[in-house]
């Protein structure tokens, strides 16, 4: 009785952590806004890559981008909309809108290190993209960890055609290819895999003493 009347008065854990993020959701959309004007074509999202690499390496942190971060992966998603790419020898047409709020949010949640709960067709794939994309412009790279052969590939072709777009390279770790193969996929902006793969590697990359065969780079960031 007593947890239930401190939760009406206080909240729950999670609801303290919304209330703190939320007002981060009106910085992004006060970004997309301004970028709606500014920012019209590829090459105009690339130059915003680039800008923020250079900050952070200007000593501004992650936080520090984060609004304008997400409110250019927003605009990215906008301008893709309607357009395809070819996969596989196939015409794969973009079958995404831009970003909600909740996606938003949910996004900004990864960032932090929690959990994000979000019901079935709420968007997680695209709201991965989001602190995807943020912690990419470290240059470090970023794993993305799904629980088949068949989603990660399926999830880095989807969402390949934006992390190009953004100007990010897209690599997939599945069961089959060699070593140089998956030293290719790990050395991308941004890597699909299972966490059997990414798990197993980890394992032979510690217990080899051939640093040519060491497949992996130093871990940066991770969204399971």
């Amino acid at each position: 009785m007593l947890k239930k009347i401190y939760k009406k008065l206080f909240g729950t854990q999670s609801d303290k952590v919304l209330k703190r993020v939320k007002p981060l959701v009106g910085e992004i959309l006060k970004f997309a806004e301004e970028y709606s004007q500014t920012i019209k074509d590829q090459n105009d999202v690339l130059a915003k890559t680039s800008e923020f690499k250079q900050r952070l390496k200007d000593g501004e942190s992650l936080e520090d981008l984060l609004p304008e971060a997400f409110a250019l992966v927003k605009i990215a998603c906008g301008h893709l909309v309607g357009t395809s790419w070819e996969v596989r020898g196939n015409q794969v047409p973009w079958e995404i809108q831009s970003p909600y709020d909740v996606q938003l949010l949910g996004g900004i949640v990864l960032h932090q290190g929690n959990i994000a709960e979000m019901r079935t067709g709420e968007g997680k794939t695209l709201t991965c993209t989001m602190p995807v994309y943020l912690n990419s412009l470290t240059e470090r790279g970023v794993f993305v960890v799904t629980v088949n052969d068949y989603l990660a590939t399926r999830d880095a072709e989807w969402m390949g055609g934006l992390y190009n777009y953004l100007g990010l390279s897209v690599g997939t770790v599945v069961a089959g290819p060699e070593k140089e193969a998956r030293k290719a996929a790990y050395a991308c902006d941004v890597t699909y895999g299972t966490n059997n793969e990414f798990g197993f590697d980890y394992l032979r990359d510690n217990m080899t003493t051939d640093p040519d065969k060491i497949v992996q780079r130093e871990l940066n960031y991770t969204i399971v």
